[in-house]
């Protein structure tokens, strides 16, 4: 949909399949994705039943076009056609606009806090997407050498300013661990209503919430 991003797929038409799963970037319900496949007749002859109570031969129009069988929902409502209106109310020029805004703010927030000592992040570089993970480093742990036991202080850290987000009322943002690095938070910026006003609260606040930790 971006054109500023499509490199970012570059070779992915070399694949034999692709999912699309619109729901995140997108905003389209959860149940509206797909999968494509250059192979014709393949998802027919993993899907289908024959069964003849539902798809039977002899009608009057050309059968090919009871496409139940080619899928393992059958004859349940058609959930893309969700996502088909969306399309056509917003067009592909939106969809690329609402998309392009996410991945803005994404670096926006990146810029932001990459050089702050306050603020450290999981990965070196710039987000590839609109994931956005980095660590809050509290007064007390700044200018600390690394060891398990500043380790261990920090993986606590990041649970415990959520919780305060959630009884304070003003922001959500996840967070987890991966491997052997300390729970971080991984902000992942989806709504196209955010903004640069928005990512500059959210700083403020998790510096607010972290203070005294």
């Amino acid at each position: 949909m971006s054109r500023k991003h499509r490199h970012k797929l570059s070779g992915i038409e070399r694949a034999n399949s692709v999912t699309w799963n619109p729901h995140k970037m997108m905003g389209v319900l959860l149940q509206c994705s797909a999968i494509l496949v250059k192979e014709k007749g393949i998802l027919q002859g993993c899907n289908q039943m024959c069964a003849g109570y539902l798809f039977q031969p002899d009608k009057q129009y050309d059968v090919s076009y009871d496409t139940g069988d080619k899928a393992i929902q059958c004859g349940r409502h058609v959930d893309i056609f969700k996502f088909w209106l969306m399309w056509k109310a917003k067009g592909t020029v939106g969809f690329e606009n609402q998309i392009n805004k996410c991945l803005d703010l994404a670096e926006y927030l990146y810029a932001k806090i990459k050089n702050r000592e306050e603020f450290e992040m999981v990965f070196n570089g710039e987000p590839e997407h609109t994931n956005v993970c980095f660590w809050y480093i509290p007064q007390s742990l700044r200018g600390v050498p690394d060891s398990t036991e500043r380790r261990e202080k920090l993986h606590r850290v990041a649970p415990k300013i959520k919780a305060l987000m959630m009884e304070s009322g003003t922001t959500m943002v996840g967070y987890q661990p991966q491997g052997d690095k300390a729970n971080f938070f991984r902000m992942v910026i989806s709504n196209p209503a955010a903004t640069q006003s928005d990512i500059d609260f959210l700083i403020e606040e998790i510096e607010r919430l972290g203070q005294d930790l």
